[in-house]
């Protein structure tokens, strides 16, 4: 039944082509309604249809007004700049209708030019053809100097500041998202309201415009019909000049009145607009919130009105109500909880009093602080910025070891030196630096001092010579076969290897989850079968920190399980489980380590030392430890450096090969003096795998 109901619901809603269809009326009728708007200005109607669109004209102005009082953001009315377009060219296409019909058939009398306008010509004008003339003016006055002029100058100054503030709300948005606090999403549509905030600001600017053009179009109006009307009554008509004057200023006033009306109130909700900047909620809301809250504020209202209720002449009753009401609404307020309390924090709530508290607790797991002089990186707009390069370092790392980095936030401290950064893993320092804005890092990839003029320093990733050079050198440098490297590039690179160094650490019970929550259909079932039943989630994460550790992806999860799976039911060695996913993992470490000639460098250990170290392991079982002599641990040490560097001159960048036996011991050693160099043993060499011997320990 179900089912049936959604489809039912389905069926009734629009189809594409339908939605479609009402997209086009909509356009095909507002095409249409501009055009009937400047034919109204050519073609002549008949007074009781100038009524209609009289009537049409101020139901419409009450419309934007109370639209732009009750919306809650300036967003919400973006369409303004263009309404106000077609509201002021209606009305003007009005005019010129009126004053067609005013001059045409005004010598019939007030009538004329139809009921509205004669309505409003008798009623404002109380009889009086000069307090018509006085009110025009006055509103007139009101809406082109006070109000039009007023949001105008609203409007241009908001559109000014802000074009002059997108740069940085720009950089907020794109640190927001580089430290994970919103999303994608929620980025571009910050950008697209950032945007379309100063488009709206700039349209209003220019929209003001035609208000202010209508006010005068209006008065120049009121002119020619006054003018016009008693001239063509009393030469065309044979009017007398009394009734000619009564009759043609009542229709004028009537008209001048009509079109200036909706326009003082379109003009007042401009006003509203453009004032409400900064503002959220409706402007009702508002206004209560920020006026009618304060106690002290109301209570010296209360006494103004009450002192001046008691001045001898004025009117007691009107300011002692007032005195009352403001000493009321005080006296409420100030036993009244505040509004945040009662809104935010409920009273008798432990934990909801606490919970700032507990905010300060949380740990970000990686942090960005950047010296004042480097903010500008944020927001480099000639070059990538460094929000975008953490961004595809974090989608990098991501296919290299197969789970996704901690979102990176991104501070400024003041306490760092201007053009200094420092790196933090789990709030403690993992690295710091300093980079030049404005110059580029060249180094010699021979490991030589670059030969440049500039300012000589160590490479922070992993301190090399570098020399920082002006922009200028770049081609010479070039020339020179320097590496050159931009200031965003320098502190992405030392935050990779910060990163990798400490992935066993950003690999959290938490992300073992995801991870294992994430794995296809098929690798699933295997996972719910391993844990917990066979080894808990905690060893699980314990073997791909190991592997991490030695910078292993991890992204084939489904062969670590089933290494996991084979080997967990005979030990719950971590050192053993991890010995048999890394055998698992064989054609993947071969690939991974192989030479530019396809094939595998290693370099061997010899018999020898193979024995030194069997005959080192003390303890049984999962207990064995290593007990080498210092002075053979030396004699080690310095066999492994010499072997490598003649690898490393001859090209190669070989794996140490031992016995599967002593590999996680040997691995133990080489790690603390050569932490980049892998260790295998023979179990993960890949039968395919084509082997070049390049030295011997």
């Amino acid at each position: 039944m179900a089912d049936t109901g959604t489809s039912s619901r389905l069926s009734n809603a629009p189809s594409g082509k339908e939605m479609m269809g009402w997209v086009l009326r909509g356009e095909v009728g507002l095409a249409m309604g501009v055009i009937g708007v400047v034919l109204l200005m050519i073609v002549p109607i008949p007074a009781f249809m100038l009524d209609l669109f009289l009537s049409i004209s101020i139901a419409m102005s009450i419309l934007i007004l109370m639209t732009a009082i009750l919306m809650k953001r300036i967003l919400d009315f973006t369409a303004f700049p263009t309404v106000l377009l077609v509201a002021t060219l209606f009305r003007l296409a009005l005019n010129i209708t009126t004053t067609r019909l005013i001059l045409s058939h005004g010598h019939e009398g007030a009538h004329g030019a139809g009921a509205v306008i004669e309505t409003f010509g008798k009623l404002m004008m109380g009889g009086n053809f000069i307090i018509g003339v006085i009110v025009f003016a006055i509103l007139v006055v009101v809406n082109f100097v006070v109000i039009t002029k007023g949001s105008g100058r609203i409007a241009e100054v908001a559109a000014r500041f802000t074009l002059d503030s997108m740069p940085g709300k720009q950089m907020a948005i794109d640190a927001d998202l580089s430290s994970g606090l919103i999303e994608q999403d929620e980025a571009k549509k910050r950008r697209k309201d950032l945007e379309q905030e100063s488009t709206f600001f700039g349209a209003m600017d220019g929209a003001s415009k035609f208000v202010r053009g209508d006010a005068v179009a209006g008065l120049i109006i009121l002119a020619i019909n006054v003018i016009g009307g008693i001239l063509i009554g009393v030469i065309q008509h044979k009017l007398p000049i009394g009734q000619a004057l009564s009759t043609y200023t009542i229709l004028s006033i009537g008209d001048g009145l009509v079109s200036q009306i909706p326009a003082l109130i379109i003009s007042i909700a401009a006003g509203f607009l453009v004032s409400k900047a900064g503002v959220e909620g409706a402007a009702d809301k508002a206004l209560v919130t920020q006026l009618a809250t304060n106690p002290v504020a109301l209570g010296v209202v209360a006494a103004a009105a009450g002192g001046l209720a008691i001045i001898p002449g004025m009117p007691i009753l009107p300011f002692a109500a007032l005195s009352i009401g403001a000493g009321v609404l005080s006296w409420r307020r100030s036993h009244a909880p505040p509004v945040v309390e009662v809104v935010d924090i409920a009273p008798a709530s432990a934990e909801a009093v606490d919970e700032p508290i507990s905010q300060t607790l949380a740990i970000d797991e990686i942090k960005i602080e950047l010296g004042y002089g480097l903010l500008p990186l944020i927001n480099d707009l000639e070059g990538r910025r460094l929000t975008d390069q953490i961004k595809a370092l974090r989608r990098t790392l991501a296919t290299d070891f197969g789970f996704v980095m901690p979102s990176v936030r991104i501070l400024d401290n003041m306490r760092l030196p201007s053009q200094g950064y420092c790196l933090r893993i789990k709030e403690m320092e993992a690295g710091s630096g300093e980079v030049r804005i404005g110059q580029l890092m060249a180094m010699d990839p021979r490991g030589a001092q670059v030969e440049l003029p500039g300012e000589h320093m160590k490479e922070p990733a992993f301190g090399l010579p570098a020399t920082w050079i002006d922009d200028g050198l770049r081609e010479e440098a070039t020339f020179r076969g320097y590496t050159i490297v931009d200031p965003a590039t320098v502190l992405t690179t030392h935050l990779t290897e910060v990163l990798k160094e400490n992935m066993p650490d950003l690999l959290t019970y938490a992300e073992v989850q995801k991870l294992i929550k994430d794995l296809p259909a098929e690798q699933k079932k295997l996972a719910e079968d391993l844990i917990p039943s066979v080894v808990t989630a905690t060893t699980v994460q314990r073997v791909l920190q190991a592997l991490l550790r030695e910078r292993i992806s991890i992204r084939d999860l489904g062969a670590i399980l089933e290494g996991i799976g084979e080997a967990a039911p005979h030990t719950s060695s971590i050192t053993l489980l991890v010995e048999q996913v890394r055998g698992r993992l064989a054609r993947q470490l071969c690939y991974a380590y192989r030479g530019d000639d396809g094939a595998l460098p290693i370099v061997t250990l010899s018999a020898e030392w193979e024995n030194a170290f069997a005959d080192a392991l003390v303890g049984a079982g999962d207990e064995k430890q290593l007990a080498l002599a210092p002075s053979r641990l030396q004699d080690f040490i310095r066999g492994v450096r010499e072997a490598f560097e003649r690898a490393a001159l001859a090209g190669d960048s070989p794996v140490l090969l031992t016995s599967p036996t002593i590999r996680p011991y040997v691995r133990s050693i080489i790690e603390r003096f050569r932490g980049q160099t892998p260790v295998m043993s023979q179990n993960e060499i890949h039968p395919r795998a084509r082997l070049k011997t390049v030295g011997a320990i």
